[in-house]
């Protein structure tokens, strides 16, 4: 814990570690160097069952075979959109593309034509690496139609055909000197507020950030991490593959998440630690209801990607018996800002999302006039430091409106700072709700409805109303089907002020999410003004 006693909401650059000049492929060569002969990944198929392994070396064998391949059919800075879910080929692709001096693009699997299309043109990718199917997708067919009249697009690849994959063409195969600086992916935003844009991350930031966050999450070589997070999000990708790496440890890569067939997974591999979003950790907590397994080699989970609430920390801490951290970032930033500590108290962690990780200056600044803000009080969140994005992929304009001319990254979240630099999000800048002129924070509505025992799920959004300009708007998830509107107004008005108390309640089945698995309150919102959703 950083032992500060600030003055206003602003906390610089804390150098307990250093920043590496390192490229993704130059720490994979130096790990495998290292630890040879270690377990580096394991393949878990759709069915939960474990197959193929590779060693640290054979893991940078097989990339560089890959990364040679590539270097004949396509010229460093290019870039390369990967279309699977996570599959070990991925992985290999995330290597092989550093190694290369290609810029690999992320794509979500669940896209449909439009949106791949989309990803495709916008980022100008030379090839697309796909599989034939995920989840009743027809990927393959898609990514045909998509690709159909693009003229950057030189070859679409099936990275489950070794054949294709490792084709050596006309041209030599050399590898480039690569710099940390140079960039190593575009990540598309996930999108809680509208159409995504390409972040372009760097090495640098990459690399470091998953070492600051292993190293904050006390990851050892001798640990099991199962990676559970899309590796199309910087949360797989970054956090869980890079993160992996810097530790020399076995990293378990499930293809997809099933609740049930995780937590047998957790007993059965002896996994120590990974990373979930709120939504997979209620489902694990409910399928651990109903099948109870050994989780006692289970040592660390974090959290984050979305409002984890103080129940579900509570819950989590209590059924699953180890640390918890919660982590606060995005994908402009590589993707962690703050991180909790491994002993901080229950209340820092149900109340906070932690202090900043090292080399990174954040600050909470006034959405009026970009000033510091006073301790506790509400701001715009700021980042300054090596893991902000290079920029937007072919959009200055959207750079320019995040980045200000003092170099500070606008993460567009509010939150609050307290004297010891420990960090509360209390909403987004377009998700706060103005009613009759007042501010109110969803994250500060979500988190009382969810003390109720019968509420799973929630989000708090904002409605267009004549009168008050906006109205507070309640939807819910809950397994109990005569939870009604009475009994939540009751709730809400035990904990808070009336004016801060939903107007309109809507029961749902399920929340639509993002691709790293947060709500959508955009969606929610035009949902409920198409008809889609009715009030209790």
């Amino acid at each position: 814990m950083y032992r500060l006693k600030l003055t206003e909401s602003f906390v610089p650059a804390q150098t307990d570690d250093v920043v590496r000049d390192i490229t993704v492929g130059g720490l994979l060569r130096e790990i495998a160097a290292l630890h040879p002969n270690e377990t580096a990944l394991v393949e878990v198929t759709t069915d939960g069952e474990t197959d193929r392994r590779w060693t640290y070396q054979e893991l940078l064998n097989a990339s560089e075979e890959l990364a040679l391949a590539l270097s004949t059919r396509f010229a460093p800075g290019e870039r390369l959109t990967v279309w699977a879910p996570n599959i070990p080929e991925w992985v290999l692709m995330e290597y092989a593309c550093a190694l290369a001096g290609l810029v690999l693009v992320t794509a979500n699997p669940a896209y449909q034509m439009k949106e791949l299309r989309y990803v495709l043109e916008h980022s100008g990718s030379a090839g697309i690496f796909y599989v034939g199917a995920y989840r009743g997708n027809p990927m393959a067919e898609i990514a045909q139609q998509a690709c159909a009249g693009l003229t950057c697009i030189r070859e679409i690849t099936d990275l489950e055909n070794p054949i294709a994959l490792l084709r050596i063409a006309d041209k030599a195969a050399t590898l480039p000197a690569v710099k940390a600086t140079d960039p190593a992916q575009i990540q598309y935003t996930s999108g809680t507020t509208g159409f995504p844009k390409g972040a372009v991350l760097a090495h640098l930031g990459l690399v470091n950030n998953a070492r600051f966050f292993a190293a904050r999450a006390q990851f050892r070589q001798d640990m099991v991490y199962a990676n559970l997070m899309p590796l199309f999000h910087t949360s797989g990708c970054g956090m869980g593959a890079l993160g992996s790496l810097q530790a020399g440890c076995t990293m378990i890569l499930v293809k997809s998440f099933d609740a049930s067939a995780v937590n047998r997974l957790i007993e059965r591999e002896s996994i120590n630690a990974f990373v979930a979003v709120p939504t997979m950790l209620v489902a694990l907590l409910e399928a651990l209801e109903q099948a109870p397994v050994d989780l006692s080699q289970l040592e660390m989970v974090i959290s984050g990607g979305s409002m984890v609430a103080p129940e579900l920390v509570r819950n989590v801490q209590q059924r699953f018996d180890c640390e918890f951290q919660i982590v606060y970032g995005q994908t402009e930033s590589s993707p962690l800002v703050t991180q909790h500590h491994a002993k901080d108290s229950l209340e820092d962690i149900c109340d906070t999302v932690g202090q900043p990780l090292p080399q990174t200056d954040i600050s909470i600044r006034s959405t009026n006039d970009n000033r510091t803000m006073p301790i506790d009080e509400v701001g715009e969140i700021c980042i300054r430091g090596y893991c902000m994005m290079l920029g937007y992929h072919a959009d200055q304009a959207a750079t320019d409106a995040a980045i200000d001319a003092q170099g500070w990254l606008h993460t567009g979240d509010l939150g609050a700072m307290d004297a010891r630099g420990y960090v509360r999000v209390t909403g987004r800048v377009k998700e706060m709700i103005i009613r009759g002129g007042e501010n109110h924070f969803p994250v500060e509505i979500e988190n009382a409805l969810l003390e109720h025992p019968d509420v799973a799920e929630v989000a708090i959004v904002g409605l267009p109303d004549p009168k008050w300009g906006e109205v507070i708007a309640c939807f819910v998830r809950s397994e109990r089907a005569d939870l009604d509107e009475l009994e939540l107004h009751r709730h809400c008005r035990q904990l808070l002020s009336p004016q801060k108390t939903p107007t309109v309640w809507c029961k749902v089945d399920a929340f639509p999410l993002t691709g790293s698995g947060k709500i959508q309150k955009f969606a929610l919102r035009e949902q409920y003004l198409s008809g889609l959703h009715t009030p209790m």
